[in-house]
């Protein structure tokens, strides 16, 4: 290496580590956020999970209840739901008013 390009070097080199500095300053900032945004949306959702599971126990409590209790009757509640869904199935997509239309 000459003194000519040495001399050049020296100002190229003195110039580059303040703006690689604050590159690597920007990039820290920049993951620093998204870090920070990450937390923020995973203790959202932690939350909301936490609600839905509260909900369910609370559903799964009451069912247990419902199957526990002794003068409770679980197969004719269950035969009662079939038949509402055969009557609902049977006079599906049919109107009311058009049903005793077609009967007259």
């Amino acid at each position: 290496m000459d003194a000519g390009t040495l001399a050049l070097m020296i100002p190229i080199i003195g110039v580059s580590i303040p703006i690689v500095a604050i590159w690597s300053s920007h990039k820290q900032k920049i993951a620093k956020m998204e870090l920070e945004a990450t937390a923020t949306h995973s203790a959202e959702k932690a939350a909301q999970y936490a609600s839905q599971i509260a909900k369910l126990e609370d559903r799964v409590q009451v069912l247990e209840r419902i199957v526990t209790d002794r003068g409770y009757d679980v197969a004719t509640q269950i035969e009662a739901l079939r038949d509402t869904r055969e009557t609902d199935a049977a006079n599906a997509g049919v109107p009311l008013d058009l049903a005793a239309r077609e009967k007259a």
